[in-house]
Order: C-alpha cells, then sequence, then structure tokens
C-alpha cells in the first residue's frame, strides 16, 4: 500500500516529495502577511516523523544554516519517514535583529501557548499544534546568548533510556543531564511524548563554522539511528564526555579581561582561565577555575563588571574502568578473580 501524504497547514505533501509551507502568524500594520516558514521532507518509505527547529532566539543564526544545510543533503525518495523542519521560529526577532519578540517577550518561555494569547504564545501554539504535535522525536537548535559563546553540546533527559540512546547518537563532544525550564519548547514538547534534544553551540548572530557542520553531522546521525538516512560514511564518532552539573565562573573584580581557557578545554580546580587588569594593564585579579569539567562557554565581552559570568564549566561523569585484556586477566591473582558460585 503506498504511504499516504502528509498534511500540514493548508498543504499535503506526497511521499517522496519535499515542499515549503508557510504558516500564517499575523499581518503587520501595512496588511503584509507574517508566516512561519516550514519545509517538509516525506519519505517515500515509512518511518518516524521528526522536527528540527533553530532560531526560537531571533538572534541564534547558527540552527537556520544547520537547516539549510541538512535538507539540501536529503532526497526524499529515499528518505524514510518524514521531517519537518522549521529554520526560522521567532521571525519577528530574526527580522529586526532582536533576540526577542516585539514585545520583549522571550519566545522560549511562552510555550505551550494559546490561539488566544499574547504574539508569543499564538506563535508557540502555531508550532506546537502544526509541528511539534506531530512528530515523536525533536531537535531544537541554539546558540549562546549575545556576548557569549559555546562549545557544540546535547542538553536533554539523559535518565530517559531514549533519550539517551539518541543524545549519545549525535555524539556531540558534550551531552548534559539539564532540567527543564517552565515555558521552554523542550518542556512543552516533552511533556506532549516527544523526545526532544536540545543542541547549544556558537555565538549569536554568528555563522560559526565548527558549530554549523557538528550540528549537521549530528542531526544527520540522528537520523541514521532512527532509521530514516543511511548511515554517514565517517569513522565512529568519539562518544560524548557525560555531565550532570554545570556552573559558570564569575569575575569577583570589575576589569578587562584575557581569558586564557578555550571551548572544549578540560581543567581542574585552580586552573588559571585568565586574568583581570585596569586600562593600562596591571592586573588586578586571576581567574581560576572553581570546579574540575570541561570548559562548555564563554563570554566574548572583554569589559566585564564584578559577579558577571566568565566561563561556564560542566562536570564530567568519571570515565567507566576499563575492561583488562585477555593477558591481564589472566595475569589476575586468584583471589581477585570473581567468585561465581
Amino acid at each position: 500500500m503506498a504511504r499516504a501524504s502528509f498534511g500540514i497547514g493548508p498543504v499535503r505533501v506526497r511521499p517522496g516529495y519535499a515542499r515549503e509551507v508557510e504558516l500564517p502568524i499575523t499581518r503587520l500594520v501595512t496588511g503584509a502577511e507574517i508566516t512561519l516558514p516550514v519545509r517538509v521532507v516525506h519519505g517515500r518509505e515509512d518511518g518516524p516523523t521528526v522536527w528540527v527547529t533553530a532560531a526560537i532566539h531571533g538572534d541564534e543564526v547558527v540552527g537556520i544554516e544547520v537547516i539549510r544545510r541538512l535538507v539540501a543533503r536529503l532526497n526524499p525518495k529515499a528518505f524514510r519517514g518524514t521531517l519537518v523542519a522549521v529554520p526560522i521560529v521567532n521571525v519577528f526577532g530574526f527580522t529586526s535583529g532582536d533576540r526577542y519578540l516585539p514585545d520583549r517577550r522571550d519566545l522560549n518561555r511562552s510555550f505551550p501557548g494559546s490561539a488566544r494569547g499574547s504574539l508569543a504564545s499564538r506563535i508557540a501554539h502555531l508550532l506546537m499544534t502544526e509541528v511539534v504535535g506531530r512528530g515523536e522525536v525533536g531537535i531544537d537548535l541554539h546558540t549562546g546568548s549575545f556576548g557569549r559563546t559555546n562549545h557544540p553540546q546535547i542538553r536533554a533527559d539523559l535518565d530517559d533510556p531514549r533519550t539517551r540512546e539518541l543524545a549519545a547518537a549525535f555524539a556531540a563532544p558534550v551531552m548534559i543531564n539539564a532540567r527543564l525550564r517552565d515555558g521552554s519548547l523542550r518542556a512543552a514538547a516533552q511533556e506532549r511524548g516527544s523526545v526532544v534534544l536540545l543542541y547549544e553551540a556558537g555565538e549569536a548572530w554568528r555563522f560559526d563554522a565548527w558549530a554549523i557542520e557538528a550540528g549537521v553531522v549530528g542531526v544527520r546521525r540522528v537520523l541514521a539511528a532512527l532509521g530514516m538516512v543511511d548511515p554517514l560514511d565517517e569513522p565512529a564518532p568519539t562518544p560524548s564526555l557525560v555531565s550532570r552539573s554545570s556552573g559558570w565562573v564569575r569575575a569577583r573584580r570589575t576589569g578587562i579581561l584575557q581569558l586564557d581557557a578555550v571551548l572544549g578545554q578540560r581543567v581542574d580546580v585552580g586552573d588559571r582561565l585568565g586574568s583581570l587588569s585596569d586600562s593600562f594593564g596591571k592586573t588586578l585579579r586571576l581567574v581560576h577555575a572553581d570546579r574540575s569539567g570541561i570548559v562548555v562557554g564563554r563570554t566574548t565581552t572583554p569589559l566585564v563588571n564584578r559577579g558577571d559570568a566568565l566561563i561556564h564549566i560542566a562536570g564530567l561523569e568519571p570515565d567507566p574502568p576499563a575492561e583488562p585484556s585477555p593477558s591481564e586477566a589472566d595475569a589476575l591473582p586468584q583471589d581477585l578473580e570473581p567468585d561465581l558460585s
């Protein structure tokens, strides 16, 4: 039996085809219509439905390019299942160069939304109804906020076996067990039963090439793990480091910041991360790590005030003990062999 077409808004997409859809949001005072751009890749063969979203914050452009490159590389005639991609959720913020909506609301604190609520609430409701509600798995793409940059990482509920499996398949350098935030897309989607991964990488308003490529490859790996595409022809990726806690090292003086630590660097408690100086270069204070782990975020601004966040360090789970090689196992003393009785 032939696969059914995929309906979204007023459009139906036939199996084996990709199509762009514009979902109406509202009209400007000029009468121009503002729409939510969506691209649907509806495979010829059966499979899961996955949604991928970007630019919920209007200045987070890395995910826009991730989605552009992702869908350009997909062949709907060889695709299994359906991909619903929304490259720009916060259309207002993106076109005005702002993180937020015109009423200063954070769209990622407005889910699940309401058809009769504020502008943010209506956009959230539209996305939940037309996109999120149709999928079993979702990937939400983000970057650091203005003045911050992030190491590629997945944030997810790692205590859920299925979520952890897909987070591991993405194979970002780090995966962090992150709590849910009220009003976020991830919280609302999980409440609806979706498995959700949140990808963080790069800086606001920058097309960081390393963040984009890690995102494209990671999403492709998840699609392959779901059986929607063939696996990438690549060496086995390095397994993600796992973190269950993280925190920011904050400035203890106001000054001009010189950071030595870089994204992805492993640090120990007490390691020097940088320094604060006055306008003539006199050192006012050194910046040290207050915990051990890996640097997953850092500020990009040179002038900082006392209390500002400087370096984001994720604590790491200990590596599992290595299995002894056969020769090592044979050499174990008799009293160290396991009791099999």
